[in-house]
């Protein structure tokens, strides 16, 4: 299992995750890249994902969902702001409807995910902005952290094959 930290910061309203792999970076890339890998990871064990579009090229679109233990299915959407290869990538993520059209209840964040190379692997840091206190703590309250570190969590696995 990788190392993940995980830091609230509600003066700057933002959550970030850092974690380490034991991959290169171009590795690590490809499980952002990849719609079949990212579908083993996006999403906490208990809620997996499945990604119906990944258009992963600036100014591309994902749509995907994650079913629950009792089938129920949350859907969300990212759109893809920047691509540097293999180390930065930009998205608004967001939560939508079952026609994928977004759902703004919840307003989208913005997230930053960069890999870094290191002695012997790789750091992932996933930097994401809150519009507002509020949102940020209903986020939280929702499971954001935990889901998240859990889901990072599946990353070393699929690193492994």
């Amino acid at each position: 299992m990788p190392t993940i930290t995980s830091e609230k910061n509600v003066d700057e309203l933002t959550l970030t995750f850092t974690s380490h792999f034991d991959a290169p970076v171009d590795r690590v890339w490809q499980v952002w890249e990849d719609p079949r890998q990212l579908e083993r990871w996006w999403g906490p064990p208990t809620y997996p994902a499945t990604f119906e579009r990944h258009d992963f090229v600036e100014g591309g679109k994902s749509l995907y969902y994650m079913t629950g233990p009792e089938g129920d299915k949350m859907w969300g959407w990212w759109m893809v702001t920047l691509v540097d290869a293999p180390h930065r990538l930009e998205l608004d993520d967001g939560f939508a409807n079952a026609d994928g059209t977004p759902d703004n209840a919840i307003a989208p964040t913005h997230t930053t995910v960069t890999l870094e190379a290191t002695e012997g692997g790789t750091r992932m840091t996933s930097h994401t902005q809150f519009e507002t206190t509020e949102q940020l703590q209903q986020m939280i309250e929702m499971g954001m952290e935990e889901g998240m570190t859990l889901a990072i969590g599946q990353i070393d696995a699929i690193l492994a094959e």
